[in-house]
């Protein structure tokens, strides 16, 4: 384990956790690899970063019902802005079927003081509901004003009341590829009238967080951890770098903690033999990544290096990246079959957490579609997968869907009447994880 310490990011550290045992012929190397970064959001001798946010918030017509709705999205945003630190560069955008800067108004973010937040909450008296929602044109607005500021920091923060009526799927995705790699992005859908898929979509594609907030009330405790969270992000655009030996092949690479997300199809090649994997930024915080590599066959008694696992951070001038943390992963061919045949922990555990979050969204699907038979099957199988790996948060998220007759066994009936907030708030965090029990 390597460890990287400078005065303007937090220390970086790798740990592999895998079983490095193949039968003869065996080629399929698992590891999941654990990055912890420590000292972010501390003040403890370090540099105070330079770091961007624009807060986006839906003024479309639907946020009059309730006209509460529209209140508490002010009052969410105002405490947001009072959680910024001094020094970081702000802007708040009012997101219709078309996006308005409605602080500061000069095409580039103010830079945060008592000043410059109280001028800012005066002017979120100008937020009031009326049009339609065309997320892509919020998040583009969203860029420019981040992408006039020099910081390395870049975030957004979206919420959303409804369905993206006034523009095309495609225009959404094209925003979001255009977006992606250059501000990270939280999203927020408040009430039940918005769409899970949007809002999750928007966050996997940006590489931020999502989740329901069911009840407007909770906005201001909400955006206010998410301003947090942000001010404690101490390095961008940080990449998981993977390099693999000559005739191996990586089948995937997925962030399993704190939720599942899959970086596959994300690489960018770095070199021979070697790829990155985006991560966004990073504060005080320990993330785990699955790993999977098919290795050429080898016979008994050989080993190899199967990939090394690195995190590295570009320079911004161009020039050479810098190596923060690395770890090993290994393949060792054995005629043991005790020991070629035993499952990491780790790896067992975060493939069930994969699986569970799978569950549960084909299982929504199959209730939605009618299917009651295949509902209960998948909703019982996630049942059965929370209540192992201990995932209590899920475990309760589940039983407002199904009556849980025995959850070690996964059998469960479902319920008559279910709650749409429930059902939305089960999807919506259906891919969030729980560490390996030590």
């Amino acid at each position: 384990m390597a460890r990287f310490s400078k005065s303007n990011v937090p220390r970086f550290s790798v740990d592999v956790y895998q079983n490095e045992f193949l039968p003869e012929g065996g080629r399929e190397v698992h590891a999941i690899a654990t990055v912890t970064a420590t000292g972010g959001g501390t003040t403890g001798g370090l540099a105070v970063p330079t770091a961007a946010v624009v807060i986006m918030v839906d003024c479309s017509g639907s946020m009059d019902y309730p006209p509460t709705k529209m209140r508490h999205a002010r009052e969410a945003t105002a405490a947001a802005i009072d959680t910024l630190r001094d020094g970081v560069a702000f802007a708040v955008v009012a997101g219709t079927h078309r996006a308005v800067e409605v602080f500061p108004g000069t095409g580039r973010p103010a830079v945060a003081d008592a000043s410059t937040r109280a001028r800012a909450k005066e002017a979120l008296r100008a937020l009031s509901p009326s049009g339609g929602t065309a997320i892509g044109t919020w998040l583009r607005l969203a860029d420019r004003l981040l992408a006039s500021t020099d910081v390395a920091i870049r975030h957004g923060i979206l919420l959303t009341d409804g369905r993206n009526e006034h523009e095309s799927p495609e225009d959404l995705r094209a925003a979001l590829a255009a977006c992606a790699g250059r501000f990270t992005c939280d999203a927020r859908g408040v009430g039940t009238d918005w769409e899970v898929a949007e809002v999750t979509g928007i966050a996997s594609a940006l590489l931020g967080s999502a989740d329901i907030v069911a009840d407007p009330a909770g906005l201001a405790a909400d955006f206010t951890g998410l301003m947090e969270a942000a001010m404690g992000k101490e390095v961008a655009d940080v990449a998981l770098r993977l390099w693999t030996p000559q005739g191996a092949q990586v089948r995937f690479v997925k962030q399993v903690a704190p939720t599942v997300e899959d970086l596959t199809g994300r690489r960018t090649e770095a070199g021979p033999r070697a790829g990155d994997y985006p991560t966004g930024s990073w504060g005080d915080e320990s993330r785990d990544y699955h790993i999977c590599v098919r290795v050429p066959a080898a016979g008994v008694g050989q080993e190899m290096l199967a990939a090394r696992v690195a995190l590295v951070l570009p320079d911004r001038d161009g020039g050479t990246p810098t190596t923060l943390a690395q770890g090993l992963v290994r393949a060792v061919w054995t005629d043991d079959l005790a020991a070629s045949t035993a499952i990491s922990p780790q790896v067992a555990h975060y493939t069930g957490q994969v699986e569970l979050a799978q569950a549960i969204q084909q299982g929504l699907q199959a209730r939605k579609a009618g299917d009651r038979d295949g509902a209960t099957a998948k909703l019982g199988r996630a049942v059965q997968l929370a209540d192992a790996s201990g995932n209590a948060d899920t475990a309760k998220l589940l039983s407002k869907v199904v009556d849980v007759v025995d959850a070690a066994t996964g059998t469960v009936r479902l319920k008559a009447k279910v709650a749409e907030a429930d059902e939305m708030t089960l999807e919506t965090r259906s891919t969030k994880t729980v560490r390996v029990k030590k």
